[in-house]
C-alpha cells in the first residue's frame, strides 16, 4: 500500500489556485495528510502567493482547504517543516501588497495557527476548532509565534500555548486568532462576502499602503526574531524529546513523559 505523502506525490498539486471577480482563491488540497506543511505544500503556497502578488487582476487573496482540517501543522512524517521555508512563506503573506483572508471550516493545529496569524483577516465556520499542540511533542510554536504574538491576547497566548487545550471559533474570536466566527449553523461564506466585497473596492494601491500601516508590527518582530526562532525551532525539532514526541504522536499512544 502506497503511503500519504506517495499519494500526495501522484495526485496533482498540492495548493490550487482559481480567480474570480478580483479574487484569487489558493485552496490547500493535501487531505492525505491533513493539509500539513509539507515541503511540498509550503513551496506550491509560496508559488501561488507570489503569483497573486504579480496579477494586476487580484484585488485579495482567500486561502482555504478541502477537507475537514485547514492545516495540521508540521509533516511529522518530514520530521518537520525547514524554519526558515516557514518563516519565508509566513513573512511573503503578511507582506503581500494585497489583502489575504483566511477562510477556514475545519480543524486548525500548531503550525496551521502560524498561517492565520500571518493573514489580514480571518473568518471561522462552525466546524472550526484550534489548538497550540506544539508542547505536546517537545516542541514550541517558536516560528509561527512571529504573527501570532502581536495579535493574540496575551493571557489566552499563555494558556493555549502551554496547554494544548483544543478551543472552538468563539474563543479564536475572543483572543485575536480569528476576525470572523460562525455562530451556531450560520454559514461561513455569508460572513465572508462582505469582506470580499469590501475588499473589491478597494483601489490597488489603497488596499496596499492600508495593509502596510496594520502589519507594520508584525514585521518589524520578523527582522528581529526570525534568524533566532528558526534557530530554536530547528534545534527543538533535532531533539531527543521531539523525536519521542513525534514517535508517540504517530504511534497514537502517549509519550513517556504523560505520567
Amino acid at each position: 500500500m502506497r503511503t500519504a505523502a506517495e499519494q500526495d506525490a501522484t495526485r496533482g498539486p498540492l495548493v490550487r489556485s482559481a480567480h474570480a471577480k478580483g479574487i484569487t482563491t489558493l485552496t490547500l488540497d493535501s487531505p492525505g495528510n491533513r493539509n500539513a506543511l509539507s515541503v511540498g505544500l509550503v513551496s506550491e503556497l509560496y508559488a501561488g502567493l507570489e503569483k497573486a502578488a504579480e496579477d494586476g487582476g487580484t484585488r485579495a487573496v482567500v486561502l482555504t482547504h478541502t477537507g475537514n482540517t485547514f492545516c495540521a501543522g508540521a509533516d511529522l512524517r518530514e520530521g518537520g517543516q525547514s524554519p526558515g521555508d516557514l518563516a519565508a512563506v509566513l513573512r511573503t503573506i503578511v507582506e503581500l501588497p494585497k489583502p489575504v483572508v483566511a477562510r477556514v471550516d475545519g480543524h486548525v493545529r500548531a503550525g496551521g495557527t502560524g498561517l492565520l496569524g500571518a493573514c489580514d483577516i480571518s473568518v471561522a465556520g462552525p466546524a472550526s476548532t484550534f489548538a497550540f499542540t506544539e508542547a505536546r511533542i517537545g516542541v514550541a510554536p517558536a516560528v509561527i509565534s512571529m504573527p501570532l504574538l502581536p495579535r493574540l491576547d496575551a493571557r489566552a497566548a499563555s494558556r493555549y500555548y502551554l496547554t494544548g487545550e483544543r478551543f472552538d471559533a468563539a474563543e479564536a474570536a475572543r483572543i485575536g486568532l480569528v476576525t470572523l466566527a460562525a455562530a451556531g449553523d450560520e454559514d461561513v461564506d455569508d460572513l465572508l462576502a462582505p469582506v470580499l466585497d469590501g475588499l473589491r473596492r478597494g483601489s490597488p494601491q489603497g488596499l496596499a499602503e492600508s495593509k502596510r500601516l496594520v502589519t507594520a508590527e508584525v514585521l518589524r518582530t520578523f527582522d528581529r526574531d526570525t534568524d533566532s526562532l528558526a534557530a530554536l525551532s530547528a534545534r527543538l525539532f533535532a531533539s531527543e524529546e521531539a523525536r519521542e514526541g513525534m514517535t508517540a504522536f504517530l504511534e497514537r499512544r502517549e509519550p513517556e513523559w504523560v505520567p
